[in-house]
């Protein structure tokens, strides 16, 4: 392998230090199936000269073996680790592959194309900041390149790169590519995506991936790789509040206590002023630990330990928030898009489990308002949700929980669904708003109105919860009721 920097030949110290001040990009590929995707990541691992020697060697005799592209090395053989996805040409599961070039480093999600794996689809987008949108020159936009587009725009990526592959076999035509660029855009007119790119390829010969392709003088735009070397992401740009959900309590011994966890948005520093929601209860930050000693400030995306002055009362599941900044909702219901992920169908009024940051909680989708064609994007009635569909709903859940708008902030509006007898996860959603008529509210009056909740645990609601619905004849009082 000759590596695309010389510098780790001759300073390998110096290359470990350029390295981790690079920028960190996460990609997704998708698209319809059989329209390149992992030949393209292949491309990408190839041309920037980061497959040894052997493992090209491997390639090239496994190419001939599974004859999937006549003559040229089969570059999709890279990423297609599976047996299954070798022998039918196509993606099952999602793959991650990790590249870097002198200006970035890259996450890249490979997910598959087929309609039944949707919902791989789904999570392997779920963590991203682009996506690019493969579509086969011969076809144009496709159902799977729809339903693709609306889950990227459902999951709040801004940024869509649209790669027209295989110009090869429409001979680099500008038409072509111009009216392919044309539909997309019509469809897209519906979608909340703020950046769209349209780059020719040819993933397989290499045309415009990483370097300029001579086939191509009608194009003035710059490569694909220059585009994602280029592209600006601000995750969660936003919410500038603070949020930090609490993952794990630190007790090593008797004299420390921390809150670990990932900031989802905003930045603190030691002396603010904290609440712990859904408590309400307030102290000041007096530390922010990491394994390299206490920092000065902590920042979207770092994972810290938090500790604070008091020793008030917080459990995994519970969120700090800086006190001088808009408060999170607080509700125990909630309107939401939900992708449905399990062979058996949502049924509304079946009790499932609800994981929304680190808190574990029992609910039940009250109602399905509409299910979303997602060729159309128009509304259609629905009494269950099947695989793979996409559908607002309004969920109920037996305690209070803290959220904000997915929109605003994906680290505290994101959920998954757990189905109970199964433990299987069922689904994905993306939090909207509080239901409408919900006991509680959105603006500064939910930590106000904590203060009878400033003595109950979350679990204690939860476990009042419980015992009202299982045990009613023993006229247990709703400790969550504020009336």
């Amino acid at each position: 392998m000759s590596h695309q920097s010389d510098l780790i030949a001759s300073d390998i110290l110096a290359y470990l230090k350029q390295h981790e001040n690079k920028d960190l990009l996460r990609f997704i590929t998708c698209g319809n199936v059989d329209d390149g995707k992992s030949t393209l990541i292949g491309r990408l691992l190839h041309d920037s000269k980061l497959i040894f020697e052997d493992q090209l060697a491997a390639i090239a005799k496994d190419s001939k073996k599974y004859n999937t592209t006549d003559e040229e090395i089969d570059l999709a053989l890279l990423v297609d680790g599976l047996q299954a996805e070798r022998e039918q040409g196509i993606t099952i599961d999602v793959a991650y592959r990790y590249f870097s070039t002198d200006k970035r480093k890259f996450i890249i999600a490979d997910c598959p194309g087929h309609e039944q794996y949707t919902r791989n689809m789904a999570t392997g987008a779920s963590t991203c900041d682009l996506a690019i949108i493969l579509i086969d020159a011969r076809y144009g936009v496709q159902t799977q390149t729809r339903r693709h587009s609306y889950i990227v725009s459902l999951l709040g990526i801004k940024h869509v790169v649209v790669a027209v592959n295989k110009m090869d076999l429409v001979e680099f035509g500008q038409a072509r590519f111009d009216e392919i660029k044309a539909q997309y855009l019509e469809f897209a007119k519906q979608l909340s995506i703020e950046d769209i790119r349209f780059v020719p390829i040819s993933a397989l010969r290499g045309d415009n991936v990483v370097t300029a392709s001579e086939r191509t003088p009608w194009y003035d735009g710059g490569t694909l790789m220059s585009l994602l070397e280029s592209v600006e992401v601000s995750r969660d740009a936003r919410l500038e509040a603070f949020r930090f959900p609490v993952q794990y309590v630190n007790r090593p011994n008797l004299d420390f206590r921390g809150f670990c966890g990932t900031v989802a948005a905003g930045r603190v520093h030691p002396g603010d002023e904290i609440v712990a929601l859904p408590s309400g209860k307030r102290s000041k930050v007096k530390a922010i630990v990491t394994f390299e000693g206490d920092q000065p400030t902590a920042f979207t995306g770092q994972a810290v330990t938090l500790t604070l002055e008091d020793e008030i009362d917080i459990s995994r599941g519970d969120l700090i928030v800086r006190a001088s900044d808009a408060p999170p909702h607080v509700a125990q219901a909630f309107d939401a898009h939900v992708v449905w992920m399990n062979e058996a169908p949502l049924q509304p009024g079946k009790e499932y489990q609800f994981k929304l940051g680190g808190k574990a909680i029992y609910g039940r989708v009250r109602a399905i308002e509409h299910r979303i064609d997602v060729n159309t994007l128009q509304h259609v009635p629905a009494e269950q949700l099947a695989l793979n569909e996409i559908a607002r709903v309004t969920i109920d859940v037996t305690a209070p929980v803290v959220f904000d708008a997915y929109s605003q902030c994906r680290g505290t509006g994101n959920f998954i669904i757990i189905d109970r007898l199964s433990n299987a996860t069922a689904g994905a959603g993306m939090v909207l708003a509080p239901a409408t008529g919900s006991a509680q509210t959105t603006a500064a009056a939910d930590i106000a109105a904590m203060s009878e909740l400033e003595r109950l645990r979350a679990f204690e609601v939860e476990m009042n919860g419980l015992v009202r619905k299982y045990f009613p004849h023993w006229g247990a009082k709703d400790i969550s009721s504020r009336d």
